[in-house]
């Protein structure tokens, strides 16, 4: 039966997880594989934060396996030494996470009877507390730069513009985004919709912004998408050709595309995909939005975590330091 669990497993997914088994796990025998694998193709769900902890955790029983330690014989002590040793080279969000993701799956097999205990449960992280994220931010202007310096002579231009439009008058993570597909693009009550699949299998809806009606509408009828139904929306590129094929965009591709638009449009802020999701806050807010109504057009859980996006108080810094008049 044990066996058939791994070949019962998720496709390529298990076979990833497979491929990264730790020593410390192998030697433990077949059980504390099986319940290694397991926990990563069945229990975490979101694809970047299965990376994330898979990458963690194997860094750990690296660690481990250096220090020959085998996984029964892995106490608090060691998980403490560890934390300690993190701190010195990642931000203390980084070893929060880490952590995390070490208790989880010391977690996971406590419950699976391969190890009595769990030795990070007593184990403390770093305290970090923070009021203001550091998500770079564009300003109004600057979006607006960014959008009307792309070129849009071939789809691909619209699509980029699309794309961007979207994250920032949504309010959209870019897996969200990139997630969606031509149906979640819809008229409804006279107007257009967009339907964002968020992380934890939610789905959230909110009308389009009038500018983004007309940046969708553009890539809509450029690309001939208004009849794929159940086809990706943002799809990637044949090569050089500059023409769309039926493959769904990846992060890493977004990425690149908005480091290469912001270099064309002059932006010198180093900006990435989330930026786009705190610039549609911050502006939102600078124009009397209000932060519960925003949290809930981000779909966020709570509102301190929209408050994290909010960096409307930069302007009034900057001008208080101008103060300075020497």
């Amino acid at each position: 039966m044990e066996g058939g669990l791994i070949k019962k497993s998720d496709g390529k997914l298990a076979e990833n997880v497979q491929s990264g088994l730790p020593s410390v796990v192998m030697m433990a025998g077949k059980r504390a594989a099986i319940r290694f694998i397991e926990f990563f193709a069945a229990e975490i769900r979101n694809p970047n934060t299965r990376r994330a902890y898979q990458r963690a955790v194997c860094d750990f029983f690296i660690w481990c396996e250096t220090r020959g330690l085998a996984l029964e014989r892995i106490g608090p002590v060691h998980v403490a030494a560890y934390i300690e040793r993190l701190q010195k080279d990642l931000a203390r969000p980084s070893v929060k996470q880490h952590l995390a993701a070490i208790r989880m799956v010391f977690d996971y097999l406590v419950l699976g009877q391969v190890i009595p205990t769990n030795p990070a449960a007593a184990v403390r992280g770093p305290k970090y507390s923070t009021k203001r994220g550091k998500t770079p931010v564009l300003s109004a202007e600057e979006a607006r730069q960014l959008l009307d310096s792309i070129d849009t002579s071939s789809v691909v231009g619209f699509r980029d513009r699309a794309l961007i439009a979207l994250m920032v008058y949504t309010f959209a993570r870019v897996g969200a985004a990139i997630g969606m597909g031509v149906e979640d693009w819809y008229f409804q009550n006279r107007r257009w919709w967009v339907r964002l699949h968020e992380k934890g299998g939610k789905q959230h809806e909110m009308p389009a912004h009038h500018s983004l009606e007309a940046y969708m509408t553009a890539y809509m009828e450029a690309a001939v998408l208004t009849d794929q139904k159940h086809t990706p929306l943002f799809r990637t590129t044949r090569g050089k050709t500059k023409r769309l094929t039926e493959h769904r965009m990846s992060q890493p591709e977004v990425y690149l595309m908005i480091r290469r638009r912001a270099a064309g449009a002059g932006i010198k802020t180093l900006i990435g995909c989330h930026t786009f999701r705190a610039t549609g806050i911050t502006a939102y807010l600078t124009n009397g939005g209000k932060l519960e109504v925003a949290q809930q057009m981000a779909a966020h859980e709570s509102a301190r975590t929209t408050g994290l996006y909010d960096r409307c108080g930069d302007d009034i810094s900057l001008d208080e330091v101008e103060r300075i008049l020497i």
